[in-house]
């Protein structure tokens, strides 16, 4: 077994079965929704897992079993890592066939990077893994959790017609809306809408009714089982450019031992300084087989390198249009075909291609 039964634990003990029409995977990852404050410090700390779902006596009200699965210790979100979504793709993978879908509490700094990462590391997925969480502790007045958390679990649990999930990706739920994994940013760090998906649109509002757009969900092949992978490789960076950035420190960047990749935020529709030094280090790291993607600093909008002549420049660089991908998307989606593929030129053209919906081409 991959976990140690120190790590985690698995608890059946609020499991709510009334009619059993569907059944629900519930994983605590940690994040502010399962968190308490110190009387003594007023600080935010993790409590026991089982006094959160206590918070949601609503559960009792569902016509579907919830099972629940706690990560031991819980996970601050900026402690995440490849090796935690290696974890967490184990712990759906290996009980993928009892549930019909799976629900996962993750804290909101990083929850847009897991989603990610579990997007690729999940293959033809064909239930929902849908992500939630909280700005507020489910256990204050005004916690945005509670309806988070209920109607995270309805999405999860729904099927269609044919008895098909109605959502078969991984998505984000928060503040009234389920956004693709892999198109989602955190946009505040204040607001209960916390996430958006600014390149694509919603896959389901809920208002008074939940409303699924079909037309806007991934299509798996029914017929084929979900193919898990577990490897990541995190030979990767990010940099932004901006006025003044020094050459010395691109060039370090650049001749990195072992760096594979480097996701270049760039100005605009995906412009940089014309700097001959900058385009010469940038050939450089082409040449000795490094992957660099250029990605734009807007939150909205795609990369369009042939649109200016410094982003055609670029190009003649060997750098690759990230499209409209979010950071978050294109550093994940690099480690992942980064373990897969050895050969650069691969990993280039696979980044120009839309392999779980992550961009628009």
């Amino acid at each position: 077994m991959l976990f140690s039964p120190s790590k985690f634990v698995f608890s059946t003990s609020y499991s709510y079965l009334c009619i059993m029409q569907s059944k629900v995977l519930l994983i605590y990852t940690g994040g502010t929704i399962g968190m308490n404050r110190n009387p003594l410090t007023g600080a935010l700390e993790p409590f026991d897992f089982e006094h959160l779902l206590q918070r949601v006596p609503e559960l009792e009200q569902f016509d579907t079993r919830i099972d629940t699965y706690q990560f031991q210790p819980p996970i601050d979100s900026s402690d995440m890592s490849p090796r935690l979504w290696t974890d967490l793709s184990h712990v759906i993978a290996d009980r993928y066939e009892q549930y019909d879908g799976f629900v996962v509490l993750h804290g909101t700094d990083t929850m847009a990077y897991t989603a990610s990462a579990l997007s690729y590391m999940l293959e033809n997925l064909t239930k929902p893994v849908v992500f939630t969480g909280s700005q507020l502790p489910i256990g204050q007045l005004r916690t945005d959790g509670k309806e988070n958390l209920i109607t995270s679990i309805e999405i999860a649990a729904a099927k269609d017609e044919q008895g098909h999930a109605r959502v078969p990706e991984v998505g984000i739920y928060f503040g009234g809306h389920l956004l693709r994994g892999n198109r989602t940013t955190k946009q505040s760090a204040e607001e209960f809408n916390a996430f958006e998906s600014f390149n694509y649109p919603h896959l389901v509002d809920a208002g008074v009714n939940i409303i699924y757009h079909q037309d806007r969900m991934l299509s798996p092949d029914w017929s084929k089982p979900m193919t898990p992978h577990f490897r990541l490789d995190n030979n990767v960076i990010i940099f932004s450019l901006f006025p003044g950035i020094r050459e010395d420190l691109i060039r370090h960047i650049i001749h990195t031992p072992n760096l594979r990749a480097i996701v270049m935020r760039t100005f605009g529709s995906g412009n940089a300084p014309q700097s001959p030094w900058l385009l010469n280090a940038l050939k450089e790291g082409t040449r000795h087989g490094k992957v660099i993607v250029n990605i734009s600093q807007c939150m909205q909008g795609a990369v369009e390198m042939s649109r200016y002549d410094t982003g055609y420049h670029l190009q003649e660089a060997g750098v690759v249009s990230g499209h409209d991908s979010t950071v978050e998307s294109a550093v994940t989606k690099l480690m992942f075909l980064q373990s897969h593929y050895d050969d650069p030129e691969q990993v280039r053209r696979l980044m120009n291609r839309s392999i779980r919906g992550e961009i628009t081409l």
